[in-house]
């Protein structure tokens, strides 16, 4: 089911971008002393960086509108999964540390990270003189409550970030010392790089005072940014932190707004309704280059898309099925026709870019033949499924997954169809807790800004995953083993684990997205390979 639309190949359309994309070698915002300078000093896990941060550089202020594809779910920086929610609530929440564009760990609200020799724990030193935007001052303790409201239930809720700090057991404040010990269950050898990617600190206080509606909508952080209104569903706008501990930010007002359909967020940017818009699809490339006012911007993402079957259930619990289902779609076709090229086939859960990929797996290739058969030996012929997919939050992801259902209601002895869905309804059944309560067929995706592919199975493989519809005791037992395994031992057992998921698919293994803006003219902004859209990194041409 081909979009006759979008046969743009992706040299086509690089060049159309203006050579924007294919690189993440990219501006972003990182932490210094107020001087524009930091050198960090770190050991055990971190590399000496220094950094610069100029966000405004000739002092103007301008006003920014960013159009996604959905709304924040909540403003509770602690209680979502979506990269939507995501990229609202950075603006105002920082971590202690963070990742420049390329991607490499740098600090924030710590000034200095180690390991603690002899203990399986590290250590966090804090900035001084960093401020909530209610006017109070950074403490560790807040530190050690958020780390601690995230992986300890009893502290507060069930976080859905719990397996984002893998392996981290508790944090606690080192009495007498502006400095946080943060305890693990083990080695914890991404530690560092968990914390660069995930982790915003809230004020203790703040947070017990309050109760979870409240702080769902209101915001109280560090970052450059503080809340202005938030009317849920429809707008959130920020304006500049004055007392922001970094240069204040060169965006004066910063509101978010969402569109679903593709074709409305281009209208609204070359109308000049807004500023950055995400997911711009290959047939509207040549319409926004063209236009006086706004040009692409695109880059590779950390985010792999695919279609996850429930191994519980009738037909999904068959090997041989689910086999069949990677074997009846002409994935080439997708990427090449439907995604114009904007897109790299997978065949593991682990991408290429990433810690643990295995390069002997290739995807599966296209041979109905095969899925017809694989479907009589599994024993479901005449199974009649359906596919749950969002629309408008990821790259053609409503033409993906009709793509999808084509090709597998082509075989003679399966029957497909698909069901919209509203992304938001789609995640909180995919966050409920249980395999039980999730959907048997769905297309999602998964970005893992840490790079590691150990992370990205744990939270959507392992029995005991957020968003897990498998279990697989050899499986399981592989990602624990490389939980206590670092440097090569460990990329070799996670190697084992994606040859393993490409042996039993549990999902339909679909591609890497690449990440395609349209961005106003008078916006001089690069984008990430993370996703981010990180406007205090934004200034004027």
């Amino acid at each position: 089911m081909a979009d006759n639309n979008s046969h743009i190949n992706r040299r086509s359309y690089l060049k159309l971008a203006g050579g924007a994309a294919a690189s993440a070698a990219l501006a972003g915002c990182t932490g210094d002393d107020g001087e524009g300078t930091e050198t960090t000093t770190t050991a055990g896990g971190g590399n000496e960086t220094e950094t610069t941060t100029t966000p405004s550089e000739n002092g103007d202020t301008f006003d920014v509108t960013i159009t996604q594809g959905q709304m924040p779910s909540g403003l509770d920086p602690h209680d979502h999964r979506e990269t939507p929610t995501t990229i609202v609530v950075l603006h105002a929440y920082e971590g202690v540390l963070t990742r420049d564009a390329d991607g490499a760990v740098q600090t924030a609200l710590a000034t200095n990270y180690e390991r603690i020799e002899g203990e399986n724990a590290v250590r966090f030193d804090l900035r001084e003189g960093v401020t909530f935007h209610n006017g109070d001052e950074l403490t560790p303790e807040d530190v050690a409550y958020s780390i601690n409201r995230v992986v300890d239930e009893e502290v507060g809720f069930a976080s859905p970030q719990s397996d984002q700090l893998a392996g981290v057991a508790g944090a606690e404040a080192i009495e007498g010392e502006n400095a946080v010990k943060v305890n693990n269950d083990g080695l914890n050898p991404i530690v560092f790089s968990e914390f660069a990617t995930y982790l915003d600190v809230m004020q203790q206080s703040w947070v017990e005072n309050n109760d979870k509606s409240y702080i769902a909508q209101n915001v109280n952080g560090t970052g450059p940014f503080k809340l202005d209104s938030y009317t849920e569903d429809e707008v959130v706008v920020f304006s500049a932190y004055e007392e922001y501990w970094q240069e204040r930010a060169a965006v004066d007002t910063l509101t978010f707004r969402a569109a679903s359909e593709a074709s409305t967020r281009v209208n609204q940017l070359l109308q000049g309704e807004t500023d950055v818009i995400v997911n711009v699809p290959p047939q509207e490339v040549s319409r926004i280059n063209n236009s006086d006012n706004a040009s692409i911007a695109a880059a590779p993402s950390t985010r792999i898309i695919y279609n996850g079957l429930r191994y519980d259930l009738e037909p999904f619990d068959s090997v041989k099925f689910r086999q069949a289902l990677n074997y009846a779609i002409d994935l080439e076709s997708i990427v090449q026709n439907i995604l114009g090229g904007f897109g790299a086939q997978t065949g593991q859960p682990t991408l290429p870019e990433f810690v643990g990929h295995n390069p002997d797996i290739d995807p599966y290739p296209y041979d109905p033949d095969m899925a017809e058969q694989l479907v009589e030996e599994s024993g479901y012929a005449g199974a009649e499924i359906e596919l749950n997919t969002p629309v408008g939050r990821y790259l053609k992801d409503l033409e993906v997954a009709q793509a999808v259902v084509g090709y597998i209601d082509e075989l003679p002895n399966v029957t497909a169809t698909v069901r919209q869905r509203d992304f938001g309804s789609l995640v909180d059944e995919l966050l409920a807790g249980s395999i039980e309560k999730r959907p048997p067929w769905f297309l999602i995706g998964w970005g893992e800004a840490t790079f590691d592919g150990g992370l990205v199975m744990e939270a959507l493989l392992a029995s005991d995953g957020t968003l897990t519809t498998w279990k697989n005791d050899e499986f399981d037992s592989l990602l624990e083993q490389a939980g206590n395994q670092s440097g090569e031992e460990r990329e070799a057992t996670l190697q084992e684990a994606n040859a393993l998921a490409h042996e039993q698919a549990p999902w339909i293994f679909l591609n890497q997205q690449f990440s395609v803006y349209g961005v106003n003219n008078a916006i001089k902004w690069e984008p990430r390979s993370d996703e981010r859209i990180d406007a205090y990194a934004m200034s004027q041409p």
